[in-house]
């Protein structure tokens, strides 16, 4: 496998359903801490935080959010369960170690979007 510099690097960008895109900002900026604020429309935000960005689009189909999700996978995902246990996120599952081997937590936006963060268990 070759070496893949950044210039060549194809990255991977989830757009999400969002029924409230000032909503779906403050879920995200204060909650979550995406505190950088690409692009932003009444129908259309892009959002980045240290490496991770995240799209939005609005839809008036809540059925879209609820069936909706992204896996967000990497080290640092037990210092950002600890910043967002500390921020009292709403619907935060407990991180553990699920039956496939990867250490995981969950949490769903206000519009019932799935955001799963994992890692492969360190140990």
């Amino acid at each position: 496998m070759r070496e893949i510099s950044d210039e060549d690097r194809v990255d991977v960008l989830p757009v999400l359903p969002s029924l409230n895109i000032s909503e779906t900002l403050s879920f995200y900026r204060d909650q979550l801490g995406f505190g950088t604020t690409v692009y932003e429309t009444e129908d259309y935000l892009i959002l980045r935080r240290d490496g991770m960005e995240l799209h939005f689009w609005l839809t008036e189909d809540r059925d879209l959010c609820e069936k909706t999700s992204v896996y967000l996978r990497g080290g640092g995902i037990d210092e950002l369960y600890r910043e967002f246990t500390e921020r009292r996120v709403e619907r935060l599952s407990e991180m553990a170690v699920r039956p496939w081997n990867m250490e995981e937590f969950y949490i769903h936006d206000p519009h019932g979007n799935l955001l799963r963060f994992g890692r492969i268990p360190r140990g």
